[in-house]
C-alpha cells in the first residue's frame, strides 16, 4: 500500500501560532509552549512555540512531506497590543519580502504577508484583546537569501519570502504548488493590463528567447504546464502567447503532449518519425531516429540526411495544437531552439505574435 504523505504548516498558521503566543504572553505572563490554531479549512492546529526575546516567539516551520524550501525556517513574530481600539497593522522584519508590483493580491509597498494569514491573526488575536489596536511584526531570519529560490522575484516580490497559506496547512503536492505560483504571476500580468506574453520552459530557454529577441515585458516560466497554463492564459484573457524552448521538450507538444514532464509522456522519436518519413526519410533512417535516446542524436541524424527542415512544419502542428487548447481564442506562436540556444524553427504566426509582445514592452519603456 502506498504510505500517505504526512501534511505541513503553512507560515500563516506559523506566524498566526506565534502571534497568538505572544499575546497570551502579554496577558498571562507566561509564555506558553504549544497553541491551537484554527484554520479556514476548520482543522486544528496544535504549533510548538519557544520564546525568542520579550514577548516574541518563534516557530520552527514543518512543511510535512512538501519539498517545500521554507522547511525547517524560523519563523518569528512579535505583537504590540495598543492602549486604545483601533486596527491590527502588519509589518515585515527580517527575510521578509516587500510587494514591488500592482496586482497581487496585498497592494505595492506592503510586506509580503497574504490576505488568510492577515484574516486568521486577526481572528485569534481579537478573542483575547477584543477590539484594542496591536501591530503584528514577522520575520524569517534568512528569509532573503530562501526567497531566491521561490518565484518572488519574478512576481517583484523584494527582499525576502511571503507569508503564505490559504488552508492553513501543506499538501505534499508540490505540482498544484508550482500551478499556484504560476496562476499568481499570470494573474499579476493581467491586472497590469497586459494581453500579450511569453511562456518558457525555465530560465536557460528564457535567457536564450531574450538574447535572440530582445527583453519582453512579461515572461512565464511554465515548466512543464504548457496545456494549463494556456488554460488560464485563455481564462484571464490573453490573447497572443509566444511559446518558446529546446525542442528535446516542445517536439512532445508537436505531437499533441500538452504536459511535457518524462513520467507523464514521451512520444519525441515517434514525432520526428513521422515528419521525417513525410519529407521522405527511408526505413533505416526511421529506424535509426527511433532507436535514439535524445532528442540531440535524432538532430544530427535528420543533418546528416538533410532532413533538417521538418522541424519548421513541427512548430506549425505545435502551435495549431496549443491553439486548438485555448479553442482557438488565443493566437499561440512557437518557436524551436536547438542544444546551442539558437533558433531552430518558428512557427508562421512567430512574427504576427512577437509583434504584438514587442508592442507590449514598448508600452511598459513609455511608463518607465
Amino acid at each position: 500500500m502506498k504510505e500517505t504523505l504526512r501534511e505541513g504548516v503553512s507560515t500563516g498558521s506559523c506566524m498566526t501560532a506565534g502571534a497568538l503566543a505572544s499575546v497570551i504572553w502579554q496577558t498571562t505572563g507566561k509564555c506558553p509552549s504549544e497553541v491551537a490554531v484554527e484554520t479556514p479549512i476548520g482543522k486544528t492546529l496544535y504549533i510548538e512555540v519557544a520564546p525568542a526575546g520579550k514577548h516574541t516567539c518563534v516557530v520552527i516551520k514543518d512543511a510535512g512531506d512538501d519539498p517545500d524550501v521554507t522547511n525547517g525556517c524560523q519563523v518569528v513574530t512579535k505583537v504590540e497590543i495598543g492602549t486604545g481600539d483601533g486596527p491590527i497593522e502588519f509589518f515585515g522584519g527580517e527575510g521578509i519580502g516587500t510587494i514591488t508590483q500592482e496586482g497581487l493580491k496585498i497592494e505595492k509597498g506592503n510586506p509580503a504577508i497574504n490576505p488568510v494569514p492577515r484574516q486568521m491573526v486577526e481572528k485569534e488575536l481579537r478573542k483575547i484583546i477584543g477590539a484594542k489596536s496591536a501591530k503584528v511584526t514577522v520575520s524569517i531570519p534568512g528569509g532573503e537569501e530562501i526567497a531566491k529560490k521561490t518565484f518572488n522575484p519574478r512576481l517583484g516580490i523584494v527582499g525576502g519570502l511571503s507569508i503564505l497559506g490559504t488552508t492553513g496547512i501543506v499538501r505534499p503536492m508540490s505540482e498544484e504548488a508550482m500551478k499556484d505560483s504560476l496562476r499568481a504571476e499570470l494573474t499579476m500580468y493581467q491586472k497590469q493590463g497586459h494581453k500579450s506574453i511569453v511562456f518558457v520552459l525555465g530560465t536557460t530557454g528564457e535567457n536564450a528567447l531574450k538574447a535572440q529577441y530582445g527583453d519582453f515585458c512579461c515572461v512565464l516560466q511554465v515548466s512543464n504546464y504548457i496545456g494549463d497554463m494556456l488554460d488560464e492564459a485563455c481564462e484571464m484573457g490573453f490573447t497572443h502567447i509566444l511559446i518558446g524552448g529546446f525542442v528535446g521538450k516542445l517536439v512532445k507538444v508537436a505531437g499533441g503532449t500538452m504536459n511535457t514532464h518524462s513520467h507523464i509522456s514521451d512520444g519525441r522519436m515517434e514525432t520526428i518519425c513521422t515528419h521525417a518519413a513525410l519529407a521522405g526519410a527511408d526505413k533505416e533512417t526511421l529506424l535509426r531516429i527511433l532507436n535514439c535516446v535524445t532528442t540531440r542524436k535524432a538532430e544530427e541524424i535528420l543533418e546528416e540526411k538533410n532532413l533538417t527542415g521538418i522541424w519548421k512544419p513541427m512548430a506549425d502542428r505545435a502551435a495549431d495544437f496549443c491553439m486548438k487548447r485555448t479553442g482557438n481564442q488565443c493566437e499561440v506562436a512557437m518557436v524551436f531552439l536547438d542544444s546551442s540556444h539558437k533558433i531552430m524553427a518558428e512557427s508562421d504566426n512567430t512574427k504576427e505574435v512577437l509583434s504584438f509582445v514587442l508592442k507590449a514592452r514598448g508600452k511598459k519603456h513609455e511608463t518607465l
